[in-house]
Parts: structure tokens; sequence; C-alpha cells
């Protein structure tokens, strides 16, 4: 079932960087992100009105960690992807960037989370770093026109995403993800609205291909991608998940050729085989065993694991 969810997650994940092209030839990015989260967020606040038991138990405070989670994992780095996209960087070359993620994700893993990560799958994380920066040097040397300062903005994304991930995986509450998908959703709904609706920019187009592009991201990326981000980190952990974000750069990278005619040579082929080895690294390099992070109170309180296993 993992190997299963995992293969939905990068095909779903890398949804979203085609989305973003198909949806970049008609409006601006904001135009399209209120669209993609302002339908969806009105029909999953009607759906959490009918299934108020998820919510009865839920915290005001919990609901304002989720509200922060989606500002720094949907608003913040989707902003970022679609803007450089905007601005001439490639599908696969955004990707490529974000394949940094993985490596920053890892390193913080241990002082953060107290979470254990093997000799070998630092392997496959510095692996994994090889091969999307053999894609990195190919991509970039085919050349898209896009203005140099353009390649540091999908960076930003990064950081905000991996600063979601760490700040939901500190968390001792568990919070089901119909609840976390609907208020990420809400949360981003009402910031990309008020971007928009500042820039002149809340109307949409006519063009078949802008709506076209909104039911591919929300169909694909946002159900499928983002649900499965979060499933498959409370199964497996930070860096198992974050693993699988090397494989972006080269499915992205090979589903723009076909799509869009992007470069696709033999240095992208290499590096999607390095890609495949960390991920087979990292996953055999898992322990079976699973450090304990817990202290015994005086009052003779169980020991309790860490809420993910590396």
């Amino acid at each position: 079932m993992n190997f299963v969810l995992s293969i939905a997650f990068v095909i779903c994940w890398s949804s979203g960087f085609i989305g973003a092209k198909l949806g970049a030839g008609s409006a601006s990015a904001v135009t399209i992100l209120m669209w993609r989260f302002l339908p969806l967020a009105v029909i999953l606040i009607v759906i959490a009105t009918v299934s108020r038991k998820l919510w009865r138990d839920l915290a005001v405070r919990e609901v304002a960690r989720q509200a922060m989670i989606g500002v720094l994992s949907q608003s913040g780095y989707l902003l970022t992807v679609y803007y450089a996209i905007q601005l001439g960087v490639s599908s696969g070359t955004t990707a490529l960037i974000d394949g940094v993620q993985p490596l920053v994700a890892g390193a913080l893993a241990g002082p953060l989370l107290r979470q254990y990560v093997s000799r070998k799958q630092w392997l496959g994380l510095c692996l994994g770093v090889s091969g999307v920066a053999i894609v990195t040097m190919a991509d970039a040397a085919a050349g898209t026109g896009a203005a140099w300062w353009a390649y540091l903005i999908p960076f930003l994304g990064m950081f905000s995403l991996v600063a979601a991930t760490f700040l939901e995986s500190g968390s001792r509450v568990r919070v089901e993800p119909a609840v976390s998908l609907t208020v990420h959703c809400a949360t981003s709904a009402v910031i990309f609205t008020a971007l928009a609706a500042s820039a002149g920019a809340a109307e949409p187009p006519a063009e078949l291909s802008f709506w076209a592009a909104i039911t591919w991201l929300v169909a694909l990326s946002t159900f499928g991608g983002y649900g499965l981000y979060w499933l498959i980190l409370r199964r497996s952990g930070v860096t198992k998940v974050n693993t699988l974000m090397f494989l972006m750069a080269p499915v992205t990278a090979i589903w723009g050729a076909l799509m869009f005619g992007e470069p696709f040579g033999p240095h992208t082929a290499l590096g999607l085989a390095v890609g495949l080895a960390a991920v087979v690294i990292v996953h055999r390099g898992d322990t079976s065993s699973t450090r304990v992070c817990a202290r015994d109170s005086d009052a003779g309180e169980a020991s309790r694991p860490a809420k993910h296993s590396a």
C-alpha cells in the first residue's frame, strides 16, 4: 500500500507544476490560485458543516496551527512556484529547485524532531541531491530566457514547505486529513482572493484552457498531491516523504517534455536514475525500531515514542 501511495503522490504532486504551466498562458498567478481555491474552499466548508463530528473536539489553538500550516504549505509555496513559472522558469526547472527540500528537511529532522536518520538514509539523501544537480545543470544549459533572479523564487517556496512540514510534525494533536485540508484551502482562498482583488486580477478569463487548468489543479494537485503528502507524512515520517520529492524533478521534466516540448536529454535521464536509486536506498535504510524520546515523570508516566519515525 505504501508503494502505491508513493507512486500516486509523485504523479499527483508533479501534476501541480504542469497545471501551473497550463494556466500561465491565460491568467496571472494570483488569478489561477484564487479560482483554484475559492470554489474548493466553499465545497469543503459545506461538507464540514455536515460532518461536524470531525470538528467537535478540535481546539481553537489547533485550528490556528492548521491555518498557519496552510499559509506556509499552500499559499507561500504555491505562490512562489506559480510566479516563477509565470516569469519564464520552466516547470522542470522549478521542480528541480524544489528538489533541494529533502536535504533541508532531512538535515533538520534530527535536531528538531529527534528522529533517527540512519547512515544509509543520509547516503540516499546526498545521492538524491546529486541527481537533482545533474538535471539542474542540464536544464540551465538549455536556457529558458528567464531572468537570473527568477530562479531564486522557488527556493522561498521550498523553505516555506519545509517550515510547514516541521510545524505539523511537532504537533501532538492528530487532525483528520479532511479537517486539515478544509482549513488549509479556506486559508489559501482568503489570501489569494485578497491578493487578486487588490491587483485587479480577480475576474477569470473566458478561455477554456483556463478552466481546464483549474480542474486539473483541483483534482490532481490538491486532492491527490496535497492530500497524499500529509497522509504519507503521518504514515512514514519526514525523511521518507521528503525523499520522494527527489522524484518530482525528473518526472516533471519528462512530463514537461511530452506536453510542452521542454528539453529532455541524457543528463535528465541520468538524474532520473540517480533519484530512483536515492529513494530505494533511503527506504531500505529505514530501521524497524523507533527511538523513544520521552522522559519518565515522577508520577510514573509511561514513555512515549516520537510521533514520526524516520
